[in-house]
């Protein structure tokens, strides 16, 4: 199992390094629009939807990385005054109670809203109309990535939990 939440760990840091690169394209895109905007009074009809397209695909790349590196917002003022034990079955409850069941099925209906997104051929509402279901795969596919680190999260904690409990810490 261990094996499995370090590839869950591996797939989340590359995906994380990758997405990050969507800065570059996305700071061209906005520098573009705004000196057509305000420099030529040409506003692109694609720029603000690309912006979009690429900012949200960053965004959602990233959400296992994040959680991977504990990134994500979270309210730790009593957890940090539990015992290492005690914070880590914590943790495991929250994971399967919440977390995962959440995340499992927020990861299923986006699979299933890009498979539709698929077999109707859905385009934008906007004069520019670009396809939006290799976005909403992306989309899928960091909502999965970000299951999956919740899973491989879980796994180093039970095996935390097998760790012995070092003389001078409170084990409860």
């Amino acid at each position: 199992m261990r094996k499995f939440a370090q590839a869950i760990d591996t797939l989340n840091e590359n995906a994380g390094y990758y997405s990050a690169f969507l800065v570059l394209p996305l700071l061209c895109v906005v520098s573009y629009e705004v000196i057509m905007r305000y420099g030529f009074n040409a506003p692109t009809s694609w720029g603000f939807e690309a912006t979009t397209f690429l900012y949200g695909v960053h965004f959602v790349l990233g959400l296992g990385y994040t959680h991977k590196h504990n990134g994500h917002v979270a309210i730790d003022v009593f957890e940090v005054r539990l015992a290492t034990r005690t914070r880590t079955l914590l943790r495991i409850a929250v994971n399967l109670i919440i977390f995962i069941p959440t995340m499992g099925l927020i990861s299923i209906w986006s699979v299933i809203y890009a498979g539709t997104a698929w077999m109707q051929g859905e385009l934008a509402s906007s004069s520019w109309a670009p396809p939006l279901y290799p976005f909403k795969t992306l989309m899928a596919i960091g909502f999965v990535l970000l299951f999956l680190q919740g899973i491989a999260k879980l796994i180093h904690d039970f095996h935390h939990l097998n760790q012995p409990v070092f003389s001078g810490e409170n084990p409860l």
